[in-house]
């Protein structure tokens, strides 16, 4: 048990950069929200249901992450700073890494529907700060989400995710076959291409043209942006 908590604390010192010691991460609110969710699954499997749940809100009350009793969790998650919310029937793999304020949400709890409401994590994916992940959904291994995304469909392994609804975009070789990337994105290379200012240009010219011809159609042959006196009135 003692080698398995000293593997844990090195897993999180090889995605974290800032401890300066085992004893400095044991203090970490991922930490002992994740140590006391064990206690908890373990109360809840046993069907001590009110016990599980009580020891849900110490939980939360000491670290602001909200880990249902229910959920299952795999070796070496990592909750960075908290604020996180993970619900009942969420599963969720070895090795994962999850950002503060991140939600992994079920359905609509009016509809009645029981069963698998939460989404699934693989192996080695990383969820961004702000992410929500909604639904039964199966995020796939060593899938990225990117910060702020909503994720409502399945996600293939090894995509990453960006944007409200979120959508895959695609990364590097180099990028894809690093063991982690901090906050599920890319943050050297650009995520999406952009326009780029001669394009724009370009496009305005041609606008620009087209109205001229239409202007000259209607016998309005002056081109757009003649030069207009100080009082207003057109110039010679």
């Amino acid at each position: 048990m003692f080698e398995n908590l000293i593997a844990y604390l090195d897993s999180v010192r090889e995605r974290d950069p800032a401890p300066r010691s085992r004893w400095e991460i044991m203090l970490y609110p991922g930490v002992l929200a994740l140590g006391l969710h064990r206690v908890a699954h373990w109360l809840f499997e046993a069907e001590m249901f009110f016990a599980a749940r009580f020891v849900n809100h110490f939980s939360r009350f000491l670290t602001a992450i909200d880990i249902h009793p229910g959920a299952t969790i795999g070796r070496n998650l990592f909750i960075d700073h908290g604020f996180t919310v993970i619900g009942e029937t969420a599963q969720i793999g070895d090795n994962v890494t999850i950002y503060q304020c991140v939600t992994l949400g079920g359905t609509n709890p009016t509809n009645g529907i029981a069963g698998k409401r939460h989404p699934t994590l693989m192996d080695g994916a990383i969820v961004g700060s702000g992410a929500q992940i909604l639904g039964p959904v199966v995020i796939g291994k060593r899938a990225r989400i990117g910060a702020a995304a909503v994720v409502t469909e399945d996600v293939p392994d090894g995509a990453t995710m960006i944007g409200v609804k979120a959508r895959s975009t695609l990364v590097s070789a180099e990028t894809y076959q690093r063991e982690f990337m901090p906050y599920g994105t890319p943050c050297k290379d650009p995520c999406e291409p952009s326009p780029r200012l001669d394009d724009l240009e370009a496009q305005i010219g041609a606008m620009k043209a087209e109205l001229e011809r239409l202007r000259a159609q209607a016998g309005e042959p002056e081109t757009i942006g003649a030069a207009r006196d100080g009082d207003g009135t057109r110039g010679a």
